[in-house]
């Protein structure tokens, strides 16, 4: 029965041009061989399984070589070469700096060094895991490694360089290996496969290497394991059950349910990963690097950093589209916010699905259990509009003054007026000249303002027109439900007249409106109040906002309709409305979010931190 040779020690690179994914180190050393300019001591640092004591090797071998080829490699056929393939050379000299860290053990080596070549130019020392040495034996080393003999070169690999001490690394020329990219993994795992007579799916190799973690020892060790477990053939399926790792169709399937504010099905899924032996915490930490991968996708110059097979990577454009950036900017606070926290919960579980229901939350959208009983509840949460009976409306002629178009509309606007139940604040003028009439039930996305148009200076608002084409689009079918993590904005009214206005007179009706909606959103009440506007050229409107979040409400709670207002009680048409972001709470600012709020009084008293951390609190 022929031995079994792992694939790690089987496939391991022999040459420099055969080294995976560290081009510039093989392309420095074969150059220093090729110029005889051979320094007496080198360092290789990186991470495990990157090919340090391989190169190492490769070197070792290469600068003993009688006759090396054009491309400066070992010839593997003159004496050292072949000694070095027989593992019987005794130019080279490989030491383990684990088990042979003593002063006594570093003095046998300065013994040795002494000795020169009996083959070939070079004795080599090749020590492996050399930080592992201790601090007597390191200074012991020091006098010899900065002064060999002509004949000895010292290479020395280690995964910690900065267990090392300084006087030693300044003795040697350091070359950094890094890690081994997933596609460079990928490519040697298809070669090995493709010797071996195995079928992989590429999807499979991909999660190889990306739980290798850029070694490419180990992605050769899980290669063998899933060998071992499927046979000749590899298959996506099998590689997740064998590795344990989660796949991307959860992560698919919760990004969806999160967008259109499912949390039953959310909590179910987060069960079902419970259920096939997942962590919480791996399941939080995956989560968040979902969302990181799909804001990599909303740009193509940044599709080079999703390290994902290609199947998968269409997967993530797709979602990419439909997830808006601010909808991933809170999605990753949150999972963040999650994983920090996770170890000092003491419900882990709740932790995480209290994420899920934030995660839901985000796109403003009523959650599944929050639609049950909507519509019993509509009269109580909604406005009412009552309708008069539509009576033909008198135009002013030409030659009329503006006080009597505006005595005329403020007629007809008494005539079709709206009413609003008593969670809205009604003006004397609005009120209904008779209640008996029949009531409309609307949402709160329909129009509630109206437009009367006349002739001459000025305008308002007609309300006949609005909810006639609201109708209209009723009846035709023309209505569609909002896109997952879209703001649907109120319709913005027609409007007439260009008349100037100050900044004194814009901050007088900015308050007036913040008043009016004082009681159904007291969150933007608060917002307007303590941020006034700030008139710009062209009528533009420019409000700061202090974060996201909070610029995100108001765009979808008052913005269409502050804008409307505005154009009516100012007469002018051009008047735009732009929000823009402070990146720094300025002193004085008042906090808005809780953390925010949490940050602010801990400034104050420091103790409050330790008071939290004792009691294990949290901001909200």
């Amino acid at each position: 029965m022929e031995n079994y040779i792992v694939s790690a020690r089987k496939y391991r690179p022999g040459t420099f041009a055969s080294v995976v994914g560290q081009d510039a180190i093989t392309s420095t050393l074969q150059n220093s061989v090729r110029t005889n300019h051979l320094a007496h001591a080198y360092l290789f640092c990186g991470p495990r399984g990157v090919g340090k004591t391989t190169c190492a090797r490769i070197f070792a071998k290469a600068i003993n070589c009688k006759d090396l080829t054009p491309e400066t490699e070992a010839c593997n056929i003159c004496d050292s070469c072949v000694s070095f393939n027989e593992n019987r050379s005794f130019n080279i000299h490989e030491l383990d700096a684990a088990s042979n860290n003593s002063v006594d053990d570093i003095r046998n080596l300065t013994d040795q060094v002494r000795i020169p070549p009996q083959v070939g130019k070079y004795s080599v020392y090749i020590i492996d895991e050399v930080h592992m040495l201790s601090a007597q034996a390191f200074n012991a080393f020091l006098k010899t490694l900065e002064e060999p003999p002509a004949h000895a070169v010292f290479i020395m690999a280690t995964t910690e360089k900065q267990k090392i001490i300084p006087t030693i690394l300044s003795r040697c020329q350091i070359f950094d290996f890094h890690r081994i990219s997933i596609d460079d993994i990928i490519s040697y795992l298809e070669h090995v496969a493709k010797n071996e007579n195995i079928e992989a799916e590429p999807e499979a190799l991909t999660i190889i290497a990306q739980k290798a973690d850029g070694a490419l020892r180990d992605a050769l060790s899980i290669f063998d394991q899933l060998v071992s477990f499927g046979g000749n053939n590899i298959t996506y399926e099998n590689t997740l059950e064998n590795l344990n790792v989660l796949d991307y169709d959860f992560y698919f399937r919760l990004t969806n349910a999160f967008l259109e504010g499912r949390i039953t099905d959310s909590l179910l899924i987060f069960n079902e990963i419970l259920n096939n032996g997942f962590d919480s915490h791996y399941f939080i930490s995956g989560l968040n690097r979902h969302f990181r991968d799909i804001l990599v996708c909303k740009d193509h110059s940044t599709l080079q950093l999703l390290e994902v097979g290609a199947g998968i990577r269409e997967r993530y454009k797709e979602m990419a589209d439909t997830c808006s950036t601010g909808f991933l900017s809170d999605a990753l606070k949150i999972t963040e916010n999650c994983d920090i926290s996770f170890k000092s919960s003491s419900n882990q579980r709740l932790h995480v699905e209290l994420a899920l229901l934030n995660l839901c939350r985000i796109t403003g959208l009523p959650l599944d259990n929050e639609a049950v009983g909507a519509e019993e509840q509509q009269t109580e949460d909604h406005p009412v509009i009552e309708k008069k009976t539509e009576k033909k409306k008198e135009v002013p002629e030409k030659g009329d003054t503006v006080d009597k178009a505006e005595e005329s509309a403020k007629t007809d606007m008494e005539e079709d007026i709206v009413t609003l139940d008593t969670t809205e604040t009604v003006t004397d003028e609005q009120k209904p000249a008779d209640k008996e009439n029949k009531k409309e039930t609307v949402t709160n996305k329909d129009v509630i303002a109206k437009e009367k148009t006349v002739d001459g200076p000025g305008m308002t608002f007609s309300v006949k027109e609005t909810l006639q084409a609201s109708r209209t689009r009723r009846d035709e079918g023309q209505e569609q439900e909002d896109e997952p993590g879209k703001i649907k904005e109120e319709p913005e009214v027609a409007a007439k007249g260009e008349e100037k206005f100050t900044q004194d007179e814009l901050e007088e009706k900015w308050k007036v409106y913040a008043e009016q909606i004082k009681e159904p959103y007291p969150r933007m009440y608060s917002t307007m109040s303590s941020q006034m506007p700030v008139l710009k050229e062209n009528y533009f409107i420019e409000v700061k906002m202090n974060n996201f979040s909070q610029e995100t409400e108001f765009a979808r709670e008052i913005k269409q309709g502050l804008l409307n207002f505005l154009k009516k009680e100012l007469q002018n048409a051009k008047i735009k409305i732009g929000t823009v972001i402070v990146s720094e709470v300025k002193k004085g600012k008042k906090p808005y979010t809780q953390e925010e709020k949490y940050q602010y009084l801990n400034k104050k008293n420091p103790n409050l931190d330790k008071l939290r951390q004792q009691f294990n609190l949290d901001f909200e």
